[in-house]
C-alpha cells in the first residue's frame, strides 16, 4: 500500500503541476469576477427597467407618490422574500432611469461616432454597470456632473473603492486635487511608469483626520499621520504599502532618517515621504535626491523600478519648486498638504471677524437680561 503511493506521489509534482495548479485558480478566481459582475450587472438592469415602467407610467397615467408607497407594500406581501423593494428604492429606480435613459445599451458594440451616442458613452457605461447598486447611489446623488462621474466611478471599480471611501472621495473633490502635484517625471521616468506616478500624486492632500495645534513640529505630524495610517493610506491613494518611519541609513559614517518610506505593488518602486512644516526650500530637493540615491542603493531589488519622492509642505511656490527639480535626475514631486480645509472665499466674507465678534460681545447695547436672575429678583 505505502509504495503504491510513493509511485503515485511523483507524479502530483512532476513538472508542469504547479503552473497547472496556478492556472486553474487563476481560470476560478476570473469566472467568479465574471459571474459577481454578470450578476450585478442584470441587477441593475432590472432596477434600470423598473425604473423605466415607473417613469413611463407615471407620465402616461400622471401617478403621484402615493402609487409608489402602495407598490412598495404589495410588492413585500406578494414576493416576501425578496428585498431591495422600497419607496426609497423605488424613487432611486426611477432616478436611475432619468440619470441613464439609454443604460441598455452597454455591452452592445459602440455606435457609429457621427452618433450622439458614441464610443465613449459606451465607456462610462461599462463603468456605471461594474458597480453595485450602492455606489451608483452615491454617484448619482452626489456627482450630478456627468464627465465627473464617471471619473469616480471609473476610479472606484479600479481601486475598489468601498462605499464610505467613495463617499469620502467625492467630499475631498479627489478629481480635482489628482495628478495636480510639481514634479520632474516627464524627465526622469520612462512615459509609461512617468504618466502614472503623475496621475497617483495630489496636490494638496487633505489631513482632515488630524487635530494637531499650531504651531506643531515635524514629528507631531510624522506620529498623527501614522496614529491614523488607514485615513492617510486612503488619502494617498490604492497601491502604497506602509515600509517604515524614521528608517535608518548609514551614508559615510554619517546618520540619516526617512521621515516616511512607502512602496507602491503598481508602480514596482520605494516612495519616500519628506514630511515639512512651513514653505517648500529649494534645498529640499537636493536632500532628497539624497535620499532617493540611497535608498536606490542600499534598499532598491533588482525587479523594483527607480525610487520616487514626495515632498510635502504647507505652501509651496510653483517657481521655486520647479527651479529646484531641473537637472534633477531623481523622480520628486512637491506637493501641499492642508489639516483643515479653507472656508470658501464667499463663506468667509459672510461670516464676522474676530475682532467684530469682541466688539459685539463687549459692546453694553448687546448685553441681554438673565431671564432666571431676574424672575428671582421680581419675586
Amino acid at each position: 500500500m505505502s509504495k503504491s503511493i510513493q509511485r503515485r506521489n511523483p507524479s502530483a509534482t512532476a513538472g508542469g503541476y504547479p503552473e497547472l495548479l496556478a492556472d486553474i485558480q487563476q481560470r476560478i478566481r476570473a469566472a467568479q469576477v465574471r459571474t459577481a459582475m454578470a450578476g450585478n450587472a442584470s441587477m441593475l438592469m432590472l432596477y434600470w427597467e423598473i425604473g423605466g415602467v415607473l417613469v413611463n407610467r407615471q407620465k402616461k397615467e400622471g401617478w403621484g407618490a402615493a402609487v409608489l408607497t402602495r407598490l412598495a407594500a404589495d410588492l413585500h406581501n406578494e414576493l416576501p422574500e425578496v428585498k431591495g423593494f422600497s419607496v426609497r428604492n423605488l424613487k432611486l429606480m426611477t432616478q436611475f432611469f432619468r440619470e441613464y435613459p439609454d443604460f441598455a445599451a452597454i455591452g452592445q458594440p459602440p455606435v457609429a461616432q457621427s452618433s450622439a451616442d458614441s464610443a465613449a458613452a459606451q465607456i462610462w457605461r461599462r463603468a456605471v454597470s461594474q458597480l453595485t447598486w450602492a455606489h451608483n447611489v452615491i454617484l448619482i446623488q452626489k456627482v450630478k456632473h456627468l464627465p465627473t462621474r464617471l471619473w469616480y466611478a471609473r476610479k472606484a471599480f479600479e481601486h475598489g473603492w468601498s462605499r464610505d471611501v467613495l463617499s469620502l472621495q467625492i467630499q475631498s473633490r479627489a478629481h480635482e486635487r489628482q495628478g495636480k502635484a510639481i514634479t520632474n517625471f516627464e524627465r526622469t521616468l520612462p512615459p509609461p511608469q512617468s504618466d502614472l506616478a503623475t496621475q497617483l500624486l495630489k496636490d494638496p492632500y487633505l489631513f482632515d483626520f488630524l487635530t494637531l495645534e499650531k504651531p506643531f513640529h515635524e514629528r507631531e505630524l510624522e506620529i498623527g499621520l501614522l496614529q491614523h495610517l488607514q485615513d492617510f493610506l486612503v488619502e494617498l491613494g490604492a497601491g502604497f504599502a506602509f515600509v517604515g518611519r524614521q528608517l535608518h541609513m548609514e551614508v559615510g559614517e554619517d546618520d540619516f532618517y526617512l521621515d516616511l518610506l512607502f512602496y507602491h505593488l503598481k508602480l514596482r518602486c520605494f516612495v519616500v515621504i519628506d514630511l515639512k512644516v512651513g514653505p517648500f526650500k529649494a534645498e529640499y530637493a537636493g536632500k532628497m535626491n539624497f535620499y532617493l540615491n540611497a535608498v536606490d542603493d542600499r534598499l532598491r531589488h533588482a525587479d523594483d523600478q527607480p525610487s520616487i519622492g514626495l515632498i510635502l509642505c504647507q505652501d509651496k511656490n510653483r517657481v521655486v519648486a520647479e527651479y529646484a527639480l531641473r537637472g534633477i535626475k531623481k523622480a520628486i514631486g512637491v506637493s501641499e498638504y492642508q489639516l483643515t480645509r479653507a472656508l470658501p472665499k464667499k463663506l468667509q466674507s459672510a461670516l464676522p471677524s474676530i475682532e467684530q465678534i469682541e466688539a459685539e460681545l463687549s459692546s453694553p447695547t448687546t448685553a441681554k437680561p438673565d431671564k432666571k436672575a431676574d424672575g428671582e429678583k421680581r419675586g
